[in-house]
């Protein structure tokens, strides 16, 4: 997405990704996307998957666990991000600094460039491409450039945590495959989890004054409307859990 550095094989990659980005929309040799599409495609398909699974297994089309199924695939996005930040945390600390400074000089909006940017589909997998949405996002937040903070390790402990829970538990709830005590007690431990650290992490932000460094816009968009989504899924998500212990059936998902 940003600069030849990412895509080639300069040993110096990281130093050298500080050149200026090309064009969004530019192509840059080989079938590319842009990388907000990317992103999309990949929590549709996913999502599409458990409804469409869903709909075959028991021929219902509830709102729940078409909601749950956004939600576990954004989760599974999103984890894969946070354990990118992880192993490029060095890079991300960098790039902060880059991406800073290219605001600055270009007036453009580093959220906006990176998700507009084209990626190699050779390069879909890298963890430098999207390592760089923490360092865009740290924009909004610095927590992310500094390994220190709540924010950054709330982040990649989810990450290196909740998948495996978060496939299981859509697993669950499209083929009704284990227990559902069982599926009630893993989701009652995750989601309330998810509602914890992401309240907490909202906390944590305006108790240091981050808001004053951004716009009143950004804030809203950034910290409160995303985390906001998140809290709400996993309070419906923690409600479908209690009801799958005390029913002990899976009828709160509509079966």
């Amino acid at each position: 997405m940003v600069g030849e550095g990412n895509w080639g094989n300069n040993p110096r990659g990281d130093m050298a990704s500080n050149r200026a980005l090309p064009e969004p929309g530019v192509h840059q040799g080989g079938l590319s996307l842009p990388a907000g599409l990317l992103a999309a495609l990949f929590v549709a398909v996913l999502a599409l998957l458990g409804i469409v699974a869903r709909r075959y297994t028991h021929g219902d089309l509830d709102l729940i666990p078409s909601v749950l199924s956004l939600f576990f695939s954004i989760n599974l996005l999103v984890c894969y991000w946070e354990i990118c930040l992880f192993v490029r945390r060095d890079y991300v600390e960098r790039r902060t600094d880059y991406w800073r400074e290219r605001q600055r000089e270009t007036g453009r909006t580093p959220a906006g460039e990176f998700l507009a940017s084209r990626i190699p589909l050779t390069r879909v997998l890298s963890p430098r491409v999207w390592a760089d949405a923490w360092a865009t996002y740290a924009q909004y937040d610095s927590s992310y450039a500094d390994r220190r903070t709540f924010g950054f390790n709330v982040d990649i402990g989810n990450g290196f945590v909740t998948p495996i829970p978060t496939l299981i538990l859509y697993a669950a709830y499209t083929f009704d495959f284990l227990p559902a005590v069982y599926a009630g007690i893993l989701g009652a431990m995750v989601f309330w989890q998810w509602v914890y650290a992401t309240t907490l992490y909202c906390v944590s932000f305006f108790v240091a004054n981050r808001q004053t460094r951004i716009s009143r816009l950004e804030t809203f968009v950034f910290i409160i409307a995303i985390n906001s989504f998140w809290v709400l899924c996993a309070l419906l998500g923690l409600y479908v859990s209690i009801r799958l212990i005390l029913d002990g059936d899976y009828s709160v998902l509509g079966c």
